[in-house]
């Protein structure tokens, strides 16, 4: 899964962010302990990478320099672009936490939110005293960082016009400026949703490399957070056909899991006897 997938889903997400709010959806621990599962995981391979870099490129020759380069860039740019969704998520478990008055969800998602902090912070530490690359490398990552901000606060700017979620946003001015616009045209609804949502598709079409760099640990995060998502937000208007597909992915790993679960306690004589009377039936 590249990362702009998950740019995606964090507008979608954004756009039902209100709803998913306002239902207050009573998640389950296992569903948040996979959405913190797959953060850490990706958290942890992304500073491995970074780190990888830093040591080796110290060390390396002229010739390699360029090879190392290409294999960390893709690290960053997923470093960068998963803001938008960290950051419009952990607001959305966080105002559920708020209007249920539990603490649970919240914790979680701030856990995962600090971790994309420090994550980023390597990132940026590495765009301006790294070694090894081109002054235009360092401008295009800039780029995309810029990029990714301004639309994580446009996202949030939809969740500012019923809930306080500025403390979430790059820029709070802007966020409110974005709110008030939005406020004007009904919110992310209908033409408004629809011509945001290309606009964004369109904005990190280039820029990004082709191949991401950890696309199952995206992939895994991603599914966990749709997993977190009400069944009634994947209507057939606007949904990414892959978001179906992970729904349908988890809810078939969930029966599988409970068949396998039936399946070992068939041996059990209490178990043995009842599946016994119900063949005979």
């Amino acid at each position: 899964m590249h990362a702009w997938e998950l740019v995606e889903l964090g507008a979608l997400a954004a756009a039902h962010g209100p709803a998913v709010v306002a239902a207050a959806p009573n998640w389950s621990p296992q569903a948040l302990e996979r959405y913190w599962t797959a953060g850490k995981c990706r958290l942890d391979v992304w500073g491995r990478a970074m780190r990888a870099y830093t040591k080796d490129i110290q060390f390396a020759p002229p010739h390699r320099r360029p090879q190392l380069w290409r294999q960390v860039r893709p690290v960053l740019e997923e470093v960068l672009t998963a803001e938008v969704l960290t950051r419009v998520w952990t607001a959305i478990m966080c105002l559920c936490d708020e209007k249920t008055g539990s603490g649970g969800a919240g914790a979680v998602a701030r856990s995962v939110y600090i971790g994309q902090m420090e994550a980023r912070n390597r990132a940026l530490n590495l765009m301006v005293y790294g070694q090894g690359f081109e002054i235009q490398e360092a401008v295009a990552l800039n780029q995309i960082r810029r990029r990714s901000e301004r639309w994580t606060d446009l996202l949030l700017g939809h969740l500012l016009l019923e809930h306080d979620a500025v403390e979430f946003a790059f820029d709070a001015d802007r966020a409110q400026e974005f709110a008030s616009d939005l406020r004007e045209q009904g919110g992310l609804r209908g033409v408004a949703w629809q011509l945001t949502y290309a606009s964004l598709r369109a904005s990190f079409a280039q820029g990004l490399s082709q191949k991401p760099a950890y696309p199952d640990y995206n992939y895994r995060l991603a599914s966990s957070v749709v997993e977190l998502l009400p069944a009634e937000l994947f209507d057939s208007l606007g949904t990414p056909q892959s978001l179906w597909m992970m729904r349908l992915t988890n809810l078939t790993d969930d029966a599988q899991g409970m068949v396998e679960e039936l399946l070992s306690l068939e041996d059990h004589p209490r178990v043995k006897r009842r599946l016994g009377d119900w063949r005979c039936q």
